[in-house]
């Protein structure tokens, strides 16, 4: 069939009765208003429906508590495991801010949601508000951009102490982990909160930093030293490696010169918070580390799944409307760097159907809204790329005609293409 005379059929189509609409009727492809509103009622569960916590003084200081945990490292944060994690008495990260789920209310299994639990919850936000947001919309917000808190773990010199409790003869004490704070007056160090040297030496550290205001690796000035801990076999190498890359995007770089006018930047400082650095020192003696990375801008440690390069886990899409397209591999892959936010999808007189509904009663057409796309990339092979991407917001282009998906996270990815490895 030639283009014109699909064009053709696609007018005769739009100029159907069933789609003629009256002023006080929406427009072709315009949502109606029970529908208009989906993200509108998603976001009025976190803001329109918050209230005044009248007994906020009652978790105030929980709140304060988690922060401090969180910044020393005795808590840490954790992506979402599916609704097993979801329980009364709990802290979470929402979009940012730090909530505290008090208690459950009716939860009971609901057709709706393919026989799942779901019910209301009292949820508590550090700003002193309070609302009612179901319970599978707060998981299905967690999991998107959100975050669960871990209970406390103490840590301190004691814990540290657990890898080398039992050194036998063959056991070598080999130097001292240290951290170190800075004495300078110079204003852009002195200004710098939460500024530290992280460092290892074979000798007394009170030996090593003696002559620190000589050395650019002391920025040239006194230091003072915060904390120390004593090592049994550990390779200085890979104790400098493995801290410059956890703590890589929080490196302090600051020129300094030393007494012959040489100029050069030290790499031992960063700014992080000084339980974290106690925690992860703790994590690198134990092996433990690779379970967890630096979150800079919540300045937490992050627990991460391990997982393959070319994948990720499942999300739980229950009651989610989703649609399942085709895409080309060079298409899926800007897609998945972030450098192409809209998928677009002709409207074909075929496939009407799949992107359009009609309202019984009115006989007014609209499009079909949904959650998330889950895109593939069909090889010759009959395998190819998936993701699931969730859909911001959709629209009808009238010149192009064309359905346009507006869209934010990739939620899933499994790569299986040879060109990723």
């Amino acid at each position: 069939m030639e283009i014109d005379d699909i064009n053709k059929e696609l007018e005769e189509l739009f100029k159907d009765p069933i789609l003629e609409i009256t002023d006080e009727e929406k427009a072709l492809f315009t949502l109606p208003e029970v529908l208009k509103a989906k993200k509108e009622r998603k976001e009025a569960d976190y803001v329109a429906q918050r209230v005044v916590c009248e007994n906020f003084a009652d978790y105030e200081s929980g709140f304060k508590q988690v922060h401090k945990d969180l910044r020393e490292g005795k808590r840490m944060l954790k992506r979402y495991t599916g609704e097993s994690a979801i329980q009364a008495g709990y802290y979470y990260v929402l979009n940012g801010v730090v909530v505290y789920l008090d208690k459950l209310i009716e939860m009971r299994k609901e057709n709706r949601t393919g026989g799942h639990l779901d019910g209301r919850t009292r949820l508590i936000y550090e700003n002193g508000t309070e609302s009612d947001i179901k319970f599978r919309t707060l998981g299905k917000s967690i999991q998107i951009d959100g975050f669960i808190i871990t209970e406390s773990t103490e840590t301190d010199e004691v814990a540290l102490e657990v890898r080398f409790n039992n050194i036998e003869s063959s056991d070598i004490a080999d130097g001292y982990i240290y951290v170190l704070s800075s004495l300078s007056t110079d204003p852009q160090i002195q200004g710098q909160k939460d500024l530290y040297k992280i460092g290892f030496s074979t000798t007394r550290v009170e030996e090593r930093i003696k002559n620190c205001e000589y050395e650019p690796t002391y920025l040239m000035d006194q230091v003072k030293i915060v904390s120390v801990w004593k090592t049994f076999n550990m390779k200085t190498n890979v104790f400098e490696n493995i801290i410059h890359q956890f703590f890589k995007s929080v490196q302090f770089k600051v020129k300094v010169r030393d007494i012959a006018g040489n100029e050069s930047i030290p790499q031992e400082w960063f700014v992080v918070p000084l339980g974290i650095i106690e925690r992860v020192v703790e994590m690198i003696i134990d092996g433990s580390v690779v379970d967890y990375r630096y979150n800079p801008t919540m300045q937490v440690l992050e627990k991460v799944e391990k997982e393959k390069r070319t994948a990720s886990d499942k999300v739980d899409t229950t009651g989610w409307s989703i649609l399942t397209l085709r895409i080309k591999q060079i298409y899926f892959d800007l897609i998945l760097k972030g450098e192409k936010t809209v998928e677009y999808r002709d409207m074909k007189q075929s496939q009407i159907g799949k992107y359009t509904w009609v309202e019984q009663d009115t006989g007014t057409r609209y499009l079909r809204k949904f959650d998330a796309l889950r895109l593939f990339v069909r090889n010759t092979a009959g395998g190819g790329d998936r993701m699931l991407v969730e859909v911001i917001d959709t629209q009808y282009n009238p010149d192009s005609r064309q359905v346009e998906y507006l869209l934010g996270k990739v939620l899933e990815v499994d790569i299986k293409s040879n060109l990723h490895k």
